[in-house]
């Protein structure tokens, strides 16, 4: 795989860390588990959305785009990093946010991911939830590009052939951390929503014959319609990186039994898994993707998914910005302060 025959900008801090995690391994008493960390990318708090934004906004870039377009939830991540990098990049940005939890927690629709989005200088707009946002993305660009805009749109999560390139890559830049360290891997873990990482990363392991499977933790869609989006997705950024056919359906993994009550509402697991990773890793989970991900690791793990001399990697998709927008879930008291004796 050679990514240099794609247009790139380089802003993400890589390669990310990939640690052990050894309290929180024996803590569940299982495979030692070990992290991938691209919540540390380094673009707005960082997250996974960085790898792929370093394609696509270089396509925007080669372009000559002025504005770019780009959707997501209320505390998107990827409109976050977005936004940021036009924000470095000097080019305007106009998102669109989905209201798809219904909540009216002023914390919720203001802080967090919400707040650095103003903050990056984007413009925004909000939309209820259930509409086709990829298609209210255009819709909107075609009344920019009347006025004379020249427009680069990002679909929801970067996750197209141009987004996936990123994890394509990463798959070999993990791969060869795991070689340089002597690590054998037995198993990544990851919470999967918009299908871009996953299918990056899928096509990466394949074309590198890596053997490693790898499972997606979804948030949103059923499992079905998951894998297809993932299925379709791979193959697509296969055949953009030269190697079509390398992706079977088989590849495609996902588990959707954590998603809950629906996306962006953690689960009662998800809370404690963010606690359990904060309080015995201080790694901070996000409430949407990643706090969901690690709740489907530890409970597969309890139900012995995996052997006790397994290396286990979870790779973490970033955005615990968005915690501040979910303090209310975690049901804290306001703290006593004590006197100091």
């Amino acid at each position: 795989m050679h990514f240099s025959r794609f247009p790139r900008i380089h802003m993400a801090h890589l390669p990310t860390a990939l640690e052990p995690m050894d309290r929180l391994s024996q803590a569940l008493g299982g495979p030692r588990i070990w992290i991938k960390r691209d919540d540390c990318t380094g673009m707005s708090t960082g997250g996974n959305k960085t790898r792929k934004l370093e394609f696509l906004m270089a396509e925007a870039s080669a372009e000559g785009a002025d504005l770019v377009i780009t959707q997501g939830a209320t505390q998107s991540n990827h409109v976050r990093q977005t936004a940021a990098f036009a924000a470095r990049m000097g080019l305007d940005c106009h998102i669109l946010l989905e209201d798809r939890t219904g909540s009216k927690d002023p914390n919720y629709n203001n802080n967090g991911n919400v707040f650095l989005d103003h903050l990056h200088g984007a413009t925004v707009e909000k939309r209820p939830a259930g509409l086709d946002m990829n298609a209210e993305v255009e819709a909107v660009a075609d009344t920019f590009r009347a006025s004379g805009r020249k427009v680069y749109t990002i679909p929801g999560g970067g996750s197209n052939a141009t987004g996936a390139l990123g994890y394509a890559n990463a798959a070999m830049e993990l791969i060869q951390q795991a070689n340089t360290m002597g690590l054998r891997i037995d198993r990544i873990v990851h919470a999967t929503g918009s299908a871009g990482t996953q299918a990056g990363l899928i096509v990466g392991l394949k074309a590198l014959n890596a053997n490693v499977p790898l499972l997606g933790i979804g948030v949103r869609a059923p499992r079905s319609k998951q894998e297809e989006n993932v299925y379709n997705l791979a193959v697509a950024t296969a055949e953009k990186l030269g190697c079509p056919g390398v992706v079977e359906r088989g590849d495609v993994v996902a588990n959707t039994d954590y998603v809950g009550k629906g996306y962006g509402i953690p689960t009662p697991e998800c809370l404690a898994a963010i606690e359990m990773f904060a309080k015995l890793e201080g790694i901070l989970l996000d409430p949407v993707y990643s706090g969901k991900g690690a709740a489907g690791l530890i409970d597969l793990l309890g139900k012995g998914e995996f052997s006790g001399d397994d290396n286990i990697v979870f790779l973490h998709t970033g955005g615990a910005v968005a915690l501040f927008g979910y303090t209310d879930a975690f049901g804290y008291d306001e703290p006593m302060m004590q006197a100091a004796e």
